[in-house]
């Protein structure tokens, strides 16, 4: 097995999804026959000689030398992403917030511009206008769901163009080839947050993007136990965002023992997204025929807007569905108030199904107008649909649903 990349021995073909979240970058007969790789659990490591140690420096020599730049436990969990993404290079971080801020105050100096859609999670959000605008960065937010803005918009100081699909919390998709081909015309890098799909259900690299960005701490780790973050790229710009955005801008640097983590939880990211994918189709269908309900957005659904999209770019739609009730947030409130099983919680991707307010939570660092103008409405519910029974979920969601008072026109089967 190589410690890059494993095949099929007897056709050559590339492995499997599951094979490779599961194998990737290690075998275990260089390390005695452990079955899990080792955790290295060290700041520094030695030198043999100090002209060994210089070289190492200099980077004229590969190797291991202090644990804010590589660690050989990262490297594995590094080498893993980048297979499963379609990447040549991955870096792991401490959190998704240090990927992205470490992938941003790389691309970007003062007197250039960063495009970005109308949506974004709160703390990315805030990172632009509150971070990288004091620097002298222009934040311009474009609405990406439509492509043609975007080569509207775009100019000789743009560098970056940066969107989520699907996006946190409002579902919208962004048709990451078409956008992808627009930005290079004009030579700038475009990055993907991929968090919401992970690259089981949706690779960008593929459709053309150069960069993407993952909260680990959700999906990739999947039990809520653990902040990470993680950035694919090409071997050059990863390169580059290691000894600067990581090294010198944030010092946000994964602790081996997280990095082991997130291994474990890629060993059954197949599987379980096989499952959230199942359920939150089944309540997305349930929510979209209750009486209480005003519009759901998951892109499952024939009456999502994007759904063609949906189907194209992605290979699964994914365990994350936004909704609005008729009677606005107060019903949301008396609604969520009412669940049993289902817990009130911020973060996603864990086997418990969580919901929240993002207007008063993940995405009060927008003011009110903000959000009326990126799409984000006072009224909006973020379910992650979790891996318990899934008729547990629907009936807990149904009683809290009727709760509020109105006919139920979805049974849950016996």
């Amino acid at each position: 097995m190589s410690a890059k990349s494993i095949t099929n021995s007897h056709n050559q073909r590339p492995s499997g999804f599951a094979t490779r979240a599961i194998h990737e970058a290690y075998d275990a007969g260089e390390h005695g026959g452990a079955l899990t790789p080792p955790l290295h659990q060290s700041s520094t490591f030695t030198f043999d000689t100090a002209e060994h140690g210089a070289e190492m420096f200099a980077g004229e020599r590969k190797g291991h030398f202090y644990s804010r730049i590589s660690n050989p436990t990262l490297d594995i969990l590094e080498q893993r992403m980048a297979s499963l993404e379609g990447a040549e290079a991955g870096l792991a971080t401490a959190s998704g917030m240090g990927a992205i801020t470490s992938t941003l105050w790389t691309l970007l100096t003062p007197g250039e511009e960063i495009i970005v859609d109308k949506t974004l999670y709160g703390c990315t959000f805030a990172f632009m206008r509150s971070g990288l605008s004091r620097f002298g960065i222009t934040i311009t937010h474009v609405d990406l769901t439509l492509p043609e803005n975007l080569e509207r918009a775009i100019s000789d100081k743009t560098r970056v163009v940066y969107f989520e699909t699907p996006a946190n919390p409002n579902m919208r998709l962004v048709d990451i080839a078409a956008v992808s081909k627009i930005a290079h015309t004009r030579n700038c890098k475009v990055v993907v947050d991929n968090t919401y799909a992970t690259p089981y259900l949706q690779r960008p690299i593929e459709l053309g993007a150069d960069l993407v960005v993952h909260s680990a701490t959700k999906y990739l780790g999947g039990h809520g136990d653990l902040l990470a973050g993680v950035v694919v790229g090409a071997a050059a710009d990863i390169g580059e965002i290691r000894l600067f955005g990581l090294k010198d801008m944030t010092g946000a640097v994964l602790a081996p023992s997280n990095a082991m983590l997130v291994m474990r939880g890629l060993k059954t990211l197949e599987v379980r997204m096989d499952r959230h994918v199942s359920t939150a189709g089944k309540v997305a269908d349930m929510l979209e025929q209750h009486r209480a309900v005003q519009k759901v957005y998951y892109p499952g659904l024939e009456s999502f807007e994007q759904h063609d999209l949906a189907r194209r770019q992605m290979s699964g739609f994914g365990g994350m569905i936004a909704f609005e009730l008729d009677g606005g947030i107060e019903e949301g409130i008396r609604m969520m108030n009412a669940l049993e099983l289902v817990q009130r919680a911020v973060s996603l991707g864990d086997a418990e199904s969580l919901i929240q307010h993002p207007a008063s939570m993940t995405h009060s660092t927008y003011t009110s107008e903000e959000r009326l103008e990126h799409g984000i409405s006072d009224g909006l519910i973020r379910l992650s649909v979790g891996l318990e029974t899934p008729d547990d979920i629907l009936e807990d969601l149904s009683q809290a649903l009727d709760y509020l008072g109105r006919p139920r026109k979805y049974e849950v089967a016996a």
